[in-house]
C-alpha cells in the first residue's frame, strides 16, 4: 500500500464541480493500492500515518503527529501511484489492485481510519477528482507499507 502525503494548510477535493471533502491544517493522503494489499497492510498504513512526525512542534522541529495538532486527514484515491516507471515511456498498472478489491481495501481503510481520527474527509473512489491544496512547507513523504 503506498500513501503519498503532503503536509497541507488546506486541501479540497471536487467531482463534477461539487466539492465532496475538504480539510484546513493536515494530511493530504494520496492512496495506491496495489494486489498485494490486505487489511492488514492498511491497518499498518493507518497506524504509520497518525504518528507520523511531520508538524512543527514550539522549537520549530518536526515532533508532532497529525493527532497532535487536531489536524485533519483528506484521503484520496490514485490508483497512478501503483504504476510500475521502471521501464520505457508508458506506465505499467500490473501490480494495482484490481478494482473490485481496490475499492474493499479503500473503504475499510477509511472506515478504520474514521474510528482512529475524527476529522477525516475524501473523495470519490474512482471518479474523476480535482484536487486543490495548499502544501505547507512544501512536505511531501511516501509511505510504503508491505
Amino acid at each position: 500500500m503506498l500513501g503519498l502525503i503532503q503536509r497541507v494548510k488546506h486541501a479540497s477535493v471536487t467531482v463534477n464541480n461539487e466539492m465532496v471533502g475538504e480539510i484546513q491544517q493536515g494530511i493530504l493522503l494520496l492512496l495506491g493500492i496495489q494486489k498485494i494489499d490486505t487489511e492488514e497492510t492498511a491497518s499498518k498504513l493507518i497506524d504509520k500515518l497518525l504518528t507520523y512526525r511531520i508538524f512543527a512542534d514550539a522549537d520549530n522541529k518536526m515532533n508532532c503527529n497529525v493527532q497532535q495538532i487536531n489536524g485533519g486527514i483528506l484521503v484520496v484515491s490514485q490508483f497512478t501511484l501503483a504504476a510500475d516507471t521502471k521501464k520505457g515511456t508508458r506506465p505499467s498498472f500490473s501490480s494495482a489492485a484490481p478494482p473490485a478489491q481496490a475499492q474493499a481495501l479503500y473503504d475499510f481503510f477509511v472506515a478504520q481510519l474514521r474510528n482512529k481520527h475524527d476529522k477525516v474527509a475524501t473523495g470519490i473512489f474512482a471518479a474523476d477528482m480535482q484536487v486543490s491544496l495548499v502544501n505547507d512547507g512544501p512536505v511531501t513523504f511516501m509511505l510504503e507499507m508491505e
